[in-house]
C-alpha cells in the first residue's frame, strides 16, 4: 500500500476517530470550564476516575449507558470539589488542579485495589459493539468509517454541535462567555458569576469522565493503571489550538488522531528500517508545531484563572 492509498483508506479513518473520541469528549470539557474562566489542570485525573468508574459500574453488572452516567456522576462530583476551591475560595486553579488531578487518580487505584483485591490481570466487560450495517452502509466510503464506530463516538460528535449551539445561540451560553470575560459586567446584569461558573466545571468534568470511561467501554474493555497516557494534558493543549471554539476543538482533536494513526502505519510501511521511538514522536511534534502556528492568533477569554468577588475592583 503507498502513501496515498494510505491516507484515504476508510480503514485509517475509522481509526482516526476512534482515537479522537477520548480526546473530543476531553477538549469540550475543559473548553467550558475555561470558556466560564476556570482552568481545570485535573482533567488527567478526572478521565482516571471516569474509567475505573465507568468500567467497574459495568464489571459489577451494570449496562455500558449506566456505565457512562456513572462516570459522568463521578465527573461531576470531582467538579464540584475543584469548583468549590476555585471559584468561592479563590484558590490556585493551577495548583487545585493538580492535586486534584492526584487525589482522582490516586483515589481511581485506590479504589480499583480495594474492590478487587486478589485480580492480578486486569478483568474485562463486554464493550460496545461496533454501529455495523445500517442506513449509513449505503454512503460511499463514510459508511465503511461510521460502521466501525461505537455509540459514544456519535455521542462525541452530536456533543460537539450541541455545544457550539448552547454556547453561541442561547443565553445559558451567553451567561458562560460573559463570565469568563467579564464577570463584573455579568454580575451587574445580575447573573451569578459563582454559581455559573461552577456548573460550568462540573459539566466540563462529566465530559471529560466520559471521555475517560470511552477507553475502558469501547476503545478497550479493561481497566489498567496509567491508561489514560497523558491525554488530559493533550486536551488543555487542544483546547488552545482551537481558540476556545468547540468546531475547531474537534479539528485539532482530528487533527493529533490523525498523525497517532499515521505514525503506527508508518511504522509498518518502513518494516523496522527507523528506531520506532521516532514515530512515536511524530503525533506530538506535529501537534506542537501546529499549536504554535493556530495559538499566535488565538483570543483566550479575558477573565480566565481570574477569581472573582463580588465588589472588588
Amino acid at each position: 500500500m503507498d502513501i496515498i492509498e494510505l491516507l484515504i483508506s476508510a480503514g485509517l479513518w475509522a481509526t482516526v476517530l476512534r482515537i479522537a473520541t477520548p480526546l473530543i469528549f476531553g477538549t469540550l470539557g475543559e473548553l467550558i470550564c475555561e470558556r466560564a474562566g476556570v482552568l481545570n489542570l485535573g482533567i488527567e485525573g478526572i478521565m482516571t476516575l471516569g474509567a475505573m468508574v465507568g468500567w467497574m459500574t459495568v464489571y459489577q453488572g451494570g449496562d455500558l449507558w449506566v456505565g457512562i452516567a456513572a462516570a459522568a456522576v463521578a465527573g461531576m462530583l470531582v467538579g464540584l470539589l475543584h469548583g468549590a476551591l476555585t471559584v468561592p475560595l479563590g484558590l490556585s486553579q493551577h495548583v487545585t488542579g493538580l492535586g486534584i488531578t492526584m487525589l482522582a487518580t490516586s483515589l481511581s487505584y485506590f479504589a480499583y485495589r480495594l474492590l478487587l483485591p486478589q485480580i492480578s490481570t486486569p478483568p474485562s466487560v463486554d464493550p460496545f459493539a461496533p454501529l455495523g450495517d445500517g442506513w449509513w452502509s449505503s454512503l460511499p466510503w463514510l459508511g465503511q468509517v461510521i460502521g466501525q464506530q461505537t455509540a459514544p463516538t456519535i455521542l462525541a460528535l452530536v456533543l460537539v454541535l450541541a455545544v457550539a449551539w448552547v454556547l453561541y445561540r442561547t443565553p445559558a451560553g451567553l451567561a458562560v462567555r460573559m463570565v469568563g470575560e467579564n464577570p463584573a459586567a455579568a454580575d451587574a446584569q445580575g447573573i451569578s458569576v459563582t454559581g455559573v461558573r461552577m456548573l460550568a466545571v462540573m459539566v466540563g468534568s462529566a465530559f471529560m469522565a466520559v471521555g475517560g470511561a470511552f477507553l475502558t467501554l469501547s476503545a478497550f474493555n479493561a481497566f489498567f493503571f496509567n491508561m489514560i497516557g497523558g491525554r488530559g494534558w493533550i486536551c488543555i493543549a487542544l483546547v488552545v489550538f482551537a481558540s476556545w471554539r468547540p468546531g475547531k476543538a474537534l479539528l485539532g482533536a482530528l487533527l493529533f488522531a490523525f498523525f497517532d494513526a499515521l505514525q503506527t502505519r508508518l511504522q509498518q510501511m518502513t518494516g523496522g528500517a527507523l528506531p520506532y521511538q521516532l514515530f512515536l514522536m511524530l503525533p506530538y511534534v506535529l501537534s506542537i508545531l501546529a499549536l504554535v502556528v493556530m495559538s499566535r492568533r488565538a483570543a483566550y477569554p479575558q477573565a480566565l484563572m481570574v477569581p472573582f468577588r463580588k465588589g472588588e475592583r
